[in-house]
């Protein structure tokens, strides 16, 4: 194992190297929080591509392979279809508004108010996302090291909050990147192969698994619905996603890039299924699939490349983590904080403390106090699916309705928006209290209840003031709030990403 220790032992060095060199770009919000918004496609792609490939994808996701077969892809499948359809049709005008998080969306198109209650909702979110990722590092480093779950949860997670707080989103991209082609080359050139010729090939696998390993939809039609309804409909809505397509230098790299981005995810899917059926026919009786993975990876594969696959499993959860991390504390921050901030400083008669202060030293404080947050909760939880479901469906049921209807209906109003957070998020709540987190009714019936209260309530209240419409359509044209075109906006015309031996100015 000691080639194994070595290879993890650098790439982790190289992790907090980057977190180190990206805080020389940090010098500004924008750069802190959207990497400057001058990402061109080829980092935009690799980054977009390594945020929503996390633990779940990875391990979670070679599990569902080792118990469903190949149609076990379809929970990873379902993620890039949302990516594609997040770049193709929503991406370049979320690029234009030229906002931090998808609450600030929210109340340039509904006239505000409607901004706490989204981001509460998305904190939860983004909190639970992390989480999921955090939990996947027991598993990997148990592994290598023989290391106790909590140890192992520390250890990783520390990483991870350490790197992000250094450089915000210039360090996770930079990050990212490596993440990228390490588990590239980890799981799709080296373990998907080796897998497979270990199994005995595609034949051998037929002969020995039953006919339904090889049906597409033998997990079932209704398990595939449940997995569009949250994670593809999920993908047009995170904040950990919004935010990497807030750092797109522009509206093709936004398009183009993310089309790259979830087209790679698909292909990563496919790939996860392949590698747990072959978990299957080399391990029948595993005791959990989320097992699969973690077993053929230590027994199957060679010094040196085990542990290039331990790292790039590495690299799909803390791309996740740290990724959800920086969308976590942005939330808390600036959608949570600055607002409760603003309004005890209106009602106490002090108008300065909403005024101007070091927004990156408050930033780097949400991400270590939410990163300590997110390492304590993982320590107490141990099912990344169901975290990961939990996380879902508080998204979807809380804010899909009023993101997609303030995008595509103009007749969406504040208290319609708001009520549909409030009974979709209820529903959503009480309803896996009653059937399970991974029961399918929360979904359905969250969502029902939250279209149904947001048309019918939009419908009884006054229309949104034509003045605050009119700012949202200048908004979503690249123009800037007193309709002037946005200088770093529309088009590619924005500042190039800077070269590697450059800083940036903010």
């Amino acid at each position: 194992m000691a080639v194994d220790y070595a290879v993890i032992v650098v790439y982790l060095a190289g992790m907090l190297a980057m977190g180190w060199w990206g805080m020389r770009r940090a010098r500004s919000k924008a750069d802190f929080l959207v990497a400057g918004r001058r990402l061109g496609p080829g980092m935009y792609s690799g980054t977009m591509a390594a945020i929503v490939l996390g633990g779940a994808s990875t391990i979670g996701g070679v599990g569902l392979g080792y118990q469903y077969g190949l149609s076990g892809a379809w929970m990873v499948f379902t993620i890039g279809l949302g990516l594609l359809a997040l770049s193709v049709f929503f991406s370049a005008r979320i690029a234009r508004l030229k906002v931090y998080t998808v609450s600030e969306m929210l109340d340039l198109r509904y006239g505000g108010r409607a901004g706490i209650i989204s981001g509460l909702v998305m904190w939860g979110y983004t909190l639970m996302l992390a989480v999921t990722s955090t939990i996947a590092y027991a598993t990997i480093f148990d592994v290598l090291f023989d290391m106790h779950r909590t140890v192992a949860i520390v250890l990783g997670g520390a990483i991870v909050v350490a790197y992000s707080t250094l450089g915000g989103m210039w360090s996770i991209t930079l990050t990212d990147m490596v993440q990228f082609v390490v588990k590239t080359i980890g799981v799709l050139l080296l373990l998907l192969p080796i897998a497979v010729v270990k199994a005995g090939g595609f034949g051998e696998m037929k002969a020995r698994l039953p006919t339904e390993y090889f049906d597409p939809l033998g997990i079932g039609g209704e398990t595939i619905f449940t997995y569009v309804l949250i994670y593809t409909f999920g993908m047009l809505i995170g904040q950990d996603i919004w935010q990497r397509v807030f750092t797109a230098r522009g509206d093709s790299t936004a398009r183009w890039g993310g089309t790259v981005a979830g087209t790679y995810c698909l292909v990563y899917a496919i790939a996860g299924a392949v590698i747990g059926t072959a978990a299957k026919v080399l391990y029948p009786k595993l005791p959990s699939a989320d097992d699969a993975f973690a077993t053929i990876v230590k027994d199957e594969l060679p010094p040196g490349v085990r542990g290039l696959v331990l790292a790039a499993a590495l690299a799909a959860v803390m791309s996740t983590s740290s990724g959800a991390l920086i969308a976590c504390a942005t939330v808390a921050n600036n959608d949570i904080w600055a607002r409760l901030r603003e309004l005890f400083g209106q009602r106490s008669g002090r108008p300065d403390m909403a005024g101007e202060r070091d927004e990156v030293r408050d930033n780097r404080a949400f991400i270590l106090v939410m990163g300590f947050a997110v390492i304590c909760i993982a320590i107490a939880l141990n099912d990344v699916v169901g975290a990961l479901n939990v996380a879902y469906n508080l998204l979807v049921g809380g804010l899909l309705v009023p993101i997609l209807g303030g995008l595509l209906w103009k007749r969406g109003t504040v208290q319609g928006a708001l009520a549909a957070m409030v009974v979709g998020g209820l529903t959503v709540i009480s309803l896996m209290a009653a059937y399970g987190i991974l029961a399918n009714e929360p979904i359905y019936y969250g969502l029902l209840a939250s279209l149904a209260v947001y048309l019918v309530v939009s419908l009884l209240t006054k229309p949104t003031d034509a003045a605050v419409l009119a700012a949202w359509r200048r908004r979503l044209a690249g123009e800037g709030p007193d309709g002037a075109e946005d200088a770093a906006g529309g088009g590619e015309a924005g500042p190039r990403e800077p070269s590697a031996t450059t800083t940036s100015s903010g």
